[in-house]
């Protein structure tokens, strides 16, 4: 009976094994079918844009990813220095090329990947698959897609934001597939980010053409912008997968206009989403909190989860909301939400993150970095703040 027994137990313990590489194969397998091999988990690093605008130069490039690694930002995972509109010449060269801003970056794009690249980082551009940026400050890619690719992969570009201004017209399924042919030719990885603005739903369409696709428009730094765009973006988590991930916009995080707690909401969501984590501020500036924040382990963990499920909404009851996603390992990740202006009391049941009501759970609090001592069977509850959660990972024990 003894070797019976223990036959059992080795046969049980491999078929839990077998559950969970079945799980993770299932998850990995739902990756994108652009074959660059990039994007397998969402991409974190920092865009101009939010903070800068127009007013970008190599000078401030070159500080930021000083910045990223004298931070230890860029030992956390945040390795992409994007730079956004305004960084081109009006006009293309006589031969049709894309020209660097003689003011603004003397040195040329490629001295400045090199830059980059030598902090260990990689470089980000900006085009448009329009005839115009949005700015209307350089020109777009429209009809020079091979060209701009070629003259992007030349230089060193890691990761392309491809917007959608000024484009005659022309679907947004039409154009995009254009530019993400041209970069799989182009003899260098890129990460390609469609900025379709979710006009015609590109999480449908989208995992065959690029590496990300947003999911809204543009994000502002105020909470109902943040938390729209978490709403609109929830809509399409069945669509986010290794190689391929719905994009709300980039973090405002520390550019001022929001609390220490819906920052830590605008995070959080972002996190459990499985968004890029592409950082706004003027990280050469950064204050104590928001460095808190955005170099939560825990919390960025979650965001890098090997499986890449994006968080659903499992529960609304007016302005309170339980989002959950599964994770390796047999947990779950789970944010008690208040979206009110006062404080309320918050449940969230096993019924609804798909637990079986008798598992006991051993608790994880990410922003205060405890596990609670309290095991929690059938429901978990927290009185939250206004505009403000709770973020926990769930460990059945029992």
């Amino acid at each position: 009976m003894g070797k019976r027994r223990c036959a059992a137990v080795a046969l049980a313990t491999i078929m839990v094994v077998m559950v969970e590489l079945a799980t993770l194969t299932v998850a990995t397998s739902r990756r994108s079918m652009l074959t660059n091999g990039l994007g397998m988990t969402p991409p974190m690093g920092w865009n101009s844009w939010n903070h800068f605008g127009c007013n970008i130069d190599e000078k401030t490039i070159r500080e930021t990813a000083d910045a990223l690694v004298s931070t230890g930002l860029s030992k956390l995972g945040y390795e992409y220095v994007n730079i956004d509109d305004c960084w081109a010449e009006f006009s293309r060269d006589d031969k049709g090329n894309l020209v660097p801003k003689k003011s603004a970056f003397p040195s040329g794009i490629k001295a400045l990947a090199d830059y980059v690249h030598g902090k260990g980082l990689k470089l980000g551009i900006y085009s448009d698959a329009g005839y115009f940026t949005c700015t209307r400050k350089m020109p777009g890619s429209l009809g020079h897609e091979e060209q701009d690719a070629k003259t992007f992969a030349s230089w060193g570009i890691d990761y392309l934001k491809y917007d959608n201004c000024y484009n005659g017209g022309l679907k947004p399924t039409v154009r995009y597939p254009v530019m993400s042919r041209a970069l799989m030719k182009a003899g260098r990885p890129i990460f390609f980010s469609l900025c379709e603005w979710g006009d015609m739903h590109p999480a449908t369409w989208g995992a065959p053409v690029g590496n990300s696709w947003r999911t809204t428009n543009d994000i502002a730094d105020y909470w109902q912008s943040m938390i729209s765009r978490a709403d609109q973006n929830e809509a399409y988590a069945e669509y986010a997968r290794p190689g391929g991930w719905n994009d709300p916009d980039m973090l405002e995080v520390g550019n001022g206009r929001m609390t220490q707690d819906e920052y830590i909401v605008h995070f959080s969501l972002w996190a459990i989403s499985k968004a890029p984590l592409l950082l706004g501020c003027d990280i050469r500036n950064m204050t104590k909190e928001t460095m808190a924040i955005i170099t939560n382990k825990e919390v960025i963990a979650v965001n890098q989860d090997p499986y890449g499920f994006q968080a659903k909404k499992v529960r609304m009851q007016g302005d309170l909301e339980i989002w959950a996603a599964r994770l390796s390992g047999y947990r779950i990740a789970v944010i008690l939400l208040n979206r009110a202006s006062f404080r309320y009391r918050i449940t969230a049941s096993w019924d609804d993150i798909e637990l079986d009501p008798e598992t006991v759970v051993e608790a994880r609090d990410l922003w205060e970095h405890e596990t609670l001592r309290t095991h929690f069977v059938g429901n978990l509850t927290a009185t939250l703040a206004p505009h403000s959660c709770k973020f926990y990972v769930l460990k059945p024990i029992a």
